[in-house]
């Protein structure tokens, strides 16, 4: 037998749903050596063996946030933090952007993110009137939380090229109002002013996923899928990305989802060097091909087959049509890559279940794991032809937290209670994963695991208590489904021998601490990645 060159003991060890917990476990390099009593990892010890005391502290797999954007995860944290708890008001973000545009060069981009106007009392979205008056010698660029509108002052408008004729892009939306811009920008019509922008070099990408990791791993975070790669500078991400790997600079395993967009795909090239599905290592490894299908809820840009309360008009955005997006499936599925295409609304669902059927009527015994992401507002007629086509779920369950009340408020109550069915999709056998759409929302998991255990809201309203999950269960979204929802269920997400050593260990019992607890007092106090210690509060570690 082996020697452990690392040990956690004196703690309570979740090796995974079902599983007995154990006291201690033992690693060997960078795999799981055995799980067991304190005496029965102390006999795998020896005097070289790094022993650390959990002091009773539960230690889990290693979090899987399964949808994320790590480089713009790591980008942003030099941009201007609109979120509601940094700006409060419209007021407080104005007042915010006109703090850093005085740090800023006249005629330089001041650049902020997170704002989310159902947050605010009137409701309202900015203005580029609004931001003009602010901030009258710089462009401006306000993002969205969820990342699908943006907000333009006249200057960065007048840098895109962007005027009250300008046409809406296919996919896009043009805010006009009298005739004139109003400055919003929704799903394509965005490219033209982040065109605009000076793109990040090499090594600032580099930077940001640097960053970005080490973010994630304070959190427990030991791996994610970073959701359309290529979207900021193209091939220069998976140049980027390499680059990190081989120099010591990847703080997290990553598996990449490739931009398939048409007009921005970098499938091509990639599939031209032999980057398909599954290549790579447990590092880095390429995943599948996301394609936009819609736009976000909050925003009232998913594609519904019911209009927005109090907009009769709007079902959203629909990105692609039906043959435009069926033949990219079929193209995408035979170069052999996964789909991870983004769905919110029911009827941009509806449009990928119809997709992907189509490919498994075509080729029924292929093993491709195809995913809706988001997946928000599906019906048993939906979930069943899901499960009938082998197609997986992936949510964000944070989602619930951060912005279910705006979905009351742009949806109704009726469809915005059963937004993100999780407990529906998880009695099924679905598998569904849970992630954060970071920077959408905060990598922190504690608020996405309440959400999970309570399905409350920020400001407290519940969006129906049935699709709550156990502890348990909540836990198993976070890791073990994560893992099988990228194929890597096999080598990560549990807690057994020959697996990968990734180890998260919490200041609280995740298992039976109450839900406010996890939310408002809990903190991860050790991430172990690949069999060593990457982030590390614990005192008096032997």
């Amino acid at each position: 037998m082996s020697v452990a060159t690392l040990a956690l003991r004196n703690g309570r060890v979740w090796c995974g749903y079902g599983l007995p917990i154990a006291q201690a476990v033992a690693i060997h390099g960078n795999r799981i050596l055995a799980t067991g009593s304190d005496d029965e990892i102390a006999a795998l010890t020896g005097p070289d063996t790094k022993v650390v005391d959990l002091g009773g502290r539960l230690a889990t797999p290693g979090l899987n946030d399964a949808h994320l954007h790590l480089i713009s995860t790591g980008l942003i944290q030099g941009w201007v933090d609109a979120t509601a708890a940094a700006a409060p008001t419209r007021d407080a973000l104005y007042d915010a952007l006109r703090k850093r545009a005085a740090e800023t060069p006249k005629g330089a981009w001041v650049l902020g993110r997170g704002f989310d106007q159902t947050r605010w009392p009137d409701g309202q979205m900015p203005t580029a009137d609004e931001l003009d008056a602010a901030l009258p010698d710089h462009p401006v660029a306000l993002v969205r939380a969820c990342g699908h509108i943006t907000i333009g002052n006249s200057a960065a408008l007048a840098l895109a090229g962007i005027t009250a004729d300008t046409p809406d892009p296919d996919g896009g939306v043009i805010g006009r109002a009298g005739g004139r811009l109003t400055g919003l920008l929704a799903e394509n019509a965005a490219d033209a002013l982040r065109a605009a922008r000076p793109a990040p070099t090499l090594e600032e990408i580099i930077r940001a996923i640097e960053a970005g990791g080490q973010l994630l791993a304070r959190f427990g975070i030991t791996s994610c899928m970073d959701a359309a790669v290529g979207q900021i500078d193209g091939m220069t991400e998976i140049r980027a990305y390499h680059l990190a790997s081989r120099d010591g600079r990847l703080p997290v395993r990553v598996w990449a989802t490739l931009l398939g967009d048409p007009g921005s795909s970098i499938v091509e090239p990639c599939h031209d060097a032999g980057l398909v599905t599954g290549v790579g290592n447990d590092m880095f490894r390429i995943g599948g091909v996301k394609i936009f299908t819609d736009g976000s809820a909050g925003g009232r840009t998913a594609w519904m087959t019911r209009p927005y309360a109090g907009q009769p008009d709007n079902y959203g955005v629909q990105m692609l049509p039906d043959d435009e997006l069926f033949a990219l499936v079929d193209r995408y599925h035979g170069m052999g890559y996964t789909l991870v295409c983004h769905g919110i609304g029911d009827a941009a669902i509806d449009q990928l279940v119809r997709a992907y059927e189509r490919v498994r009527a075509a080729d029924p015994d292929h093993g491709f794991r195809h995913r809706i992401e988001h997946c928000g507002y599906v019906d048993d007629a939906l979930n069943r032809r899901m499960i009938a086509a082998g197609i997986l779920p992936a949510p964000q369950q944070v989602f619930i937290h951060d912005f279910g009340d705006g979905y009351v408020a742009v949806l109704g109550p009726e469809r915005a209670l059963n937004s993100y069915p999780i407990g529906t999709w998880d009695r099924l056998g679905m598998k569904p994963s849970t992630g954060s759409d970071s920077p959408v929302c905060s990598p922190d998991p504690f608020p996405n695991l309440h959400a999970m255990l309570t399905r409350q809201t920020i400001n407290g309203t519940v969006l129906n208590p049935d699709e709550a999950l156990t502890a348990e269960a909540a836990l198993r979204a976070y890791t073990e489904h994560g893992a099988y929802s990228t194929g890597d269920e096999d080598v990560k997400g549990r807690l057994l021998p020959g697996m990968l050593a990734d180890i998260a260990v919490f200041s609280r019992d995740l298992l039976t601490a109450h839900p406010g607890d996890i939310l408002n007092d809990t903190r991860c106090e050790l991430t172990v990645l690949d069999g060593r210690i990457v982030h590390d509060l614990l005192e008096g570690a032997a």
